[in-house]
């Protein structure tokens, strides 16, 4: 997986990349209005149930971008999607926790913008 665009993670033992796509994009703006209002509902969250319900949507969904890709790729032996429900049972409290990061960090690589500096200097601006 390419870690330029992702964020590893272990889920009961096996790593998974979280990894934003625009097809995650899409629902997450589906659920939440956009990216922007992300982190403003996971952390205003009614109560502690409905945090973490939203904390593991987001991991599975994050993280089956990766597995979608690789069953493209990979047609002949496809792996399975993870569920809300695999993610509850394999995780603590503890790892969602760490996982809130890694989230992060794979939102952050997903919309990273970079910008290079031009070398001609016919399009430098001269003061």
């Amino acid at each position: 997986m390419d870690m330029d665009r992702s964020a590893k993670i272990i889920i009961g033992e096996e790593e998974h990349f979280l990894l934003l796509t625009t097809k995650a994009t899409r629902e997450i703006a589906g659920r939440y209005g956009g990216l922007e209002n992300l982190g403003e509902k996971l952390m205003k969250s009614e109560n502690f149930e409905m945090a973490i319900g939203e904390i593991v949507w987001l991991i599975a969904l994050l993280a089956n971008q990766s597995i979608l890709i690789y069953n493209i790729k990979h047609k002949d032996k496809p792996k399975e999607l993870l569920t809300e429900d695999t993610v509850e049972l394999l995780t603590t409290p503890l790892d969602l926790a760490s996982y809130k990061n890694a989230i992060t960090e794979a939102l952050y690589k997903g919309t990273k913008r970079n910008i290079e500096s031009e070398t001609d200097p016919k399009n430098a601006e001269v003061e």
